[in-house]
């Protein structure tokens, strides 16, 4: 039934499948790029093909499929090539429109526990693949011979620039902060007071010590806490990849508190993952094993909230292929790297977090995933009139 489903699906691209009796199945039409697989039990054959989208990052992380030639990536891009063909088999079809009626929440109770799951790993497993200032979201490219700390840093300008930051003594507000080097630049470079807010004890902890030791503690404070447990008002608000894990349920909730949070004369920038495309639920590998409780927006659906939260959306940009390079610089750090994550957890982790680097950078490279920087205000004359600013 696997096999089947590959062949009406795989038309551009090549790829193998070796059956768990050992035949050599071929997929495609031969032209790169090209890989081949091997099942390693029948059951796994008719699991693959109930639930791909769940089953075959399980089958590759628990070793029951099994990259025989090229490399997952190779694996991947085949799949990515020709996922769109999945719409016009029923099965798959089915299988999707089930999903895309599934609306995540994320109350307070559960947003701690799906924090932890995923940002409480040792900060030593995310400064084996991340840049210097521990940047964990899109970093933003000049040029295509940008490294990684230098498109970071790109990222963290761009952001600030839209912040219009443009005298001293604002109070801003950092939702979901991460390990904290958006506030500490923040702090630094625009004479700011800064709070960022956070539910992982992990990043809690190294931002502390790295406001400390910067000699910025006395302008950057960190709390542990929910974002809806905080009270303004801020001059500014800034929030980068945390949106991910609002929950769709809970979008109309969050932008309201950010209307709360704000000064009349405020402004808002939202960073956050979403879809070109139509509204649709987070791939399930990735929610049952890397991000519990996330869910990713498309614009309609975080344009439908804000219109009813007293916000103005001010300015709307795309970022395309930004992520997709970010998440190679990524994932070839973390491959490089096998040999330490394999001894700071297990092989099967390993093997886990290398498909979900994988999958995201296939969808953003072949699919439709994007990143929304979206600007927000409560006036209309809360900033300039031409967008000169964001660049000059």
């Amino acid at each position: 039934m696997f096999i089947s489903i590959l062949k009406s699906l795989v038309h551009d691209g090549s790829l193998g499948v070796i059956d768990a009796g050992g035949r050599l199945h071929k997929v495609g039409d031969g032209s790169a790029p090209s890989a081949t697989i091997r099942l390693m039990s029948k059951a796994m054959e008719y699991r693959l093909a109930v639930n791909p989208a769940l089953t075959v990052g399980e089958a590759y992380m628990n070793g029951a499929l099994r990259i025989e030639e090229g490399t997952l990536y190779d694996f991947a891009a085949v799949i990515g090539r020709n996922a769109s063909q999945a719409r016009s088999l029923p099965w798959l079809a089915l299988l999707n429109r089930a999903r895309r009626h599934v609306r995540q929440s994320n109350p307070m109770s559960r947003a701690r526990r799906n924090v932890a799951h995923h940002y409480d790993l040792s900060n030593e497993f995310y400064a084996m693949f991340l840049d210097r200032d521990m940047q964990y979201s899109c970093a933003y490219f000049h040029s295509p011979d940008d490294d990684l700390e230098t498109a970071q840093a790109n990222k963290k300008r761009h952001i600030m620039a839209k912040l219009l930051l443009d005298r001293r003594g604002l109070r801003v507000l950092d939702i979901g902060s991460g390990w904290g080097g958006m506030c500490l630049d923040i702090a630094t470079h625009c004479d700011a007071e800064v709070t960022g807010v956070t539910l992982s004890t992990e990043q809690y902890r190294l931002s502390v010590e790295r406001a400390a030791a910067a000699g910025v503690a006395e302008r950057v404070g960190f709390h542990l806490e929910d974002y809806r447990d905080e009270a303004g008002p801020y001059d500014r608000i800034v929030s980068v990849g945390m949106f991910e894990h609002v929950g769709k349920r809970n979008y109309a909730e969050f932008f309201a508190k950010l209307r709360d949070l704000l000064t009349d004369d405020g402004v808002a920038l939202i960073h956050t993952i979403g879809y070109s495309d139509h509204p649709a639920p987070i791939n399930p590998f990735l929610r049952k094993y890397i991000f519990p409780g996330a869910d990713l927006p498309s614009l309609s659906e975080i344009a439908a909230a804000v219109e009813w939260s007293g916000l103005i959306i001010t300015d709307v940009e795309v970022l395309r292929l930004h992520y997709a390079e970010t998440l190679r610089h990524w994932r070839e750090r973390f491959v490089a790297r096998r040999a330490d994550v394999v001894r700071l957890y297990d092989e099967r982790f390993y093997r886990m977090w290398e498909f979900y680097l994988v999958l995201c950078e296939i969808g953003f490279r072949m699919r439709t995933n994007v990143v929304f920087q979206i600007q927000l205000t409560k006036r209309l004359d809360a900033l300039p009139i031409r967008r000169d600013y964001m660049v000059d």
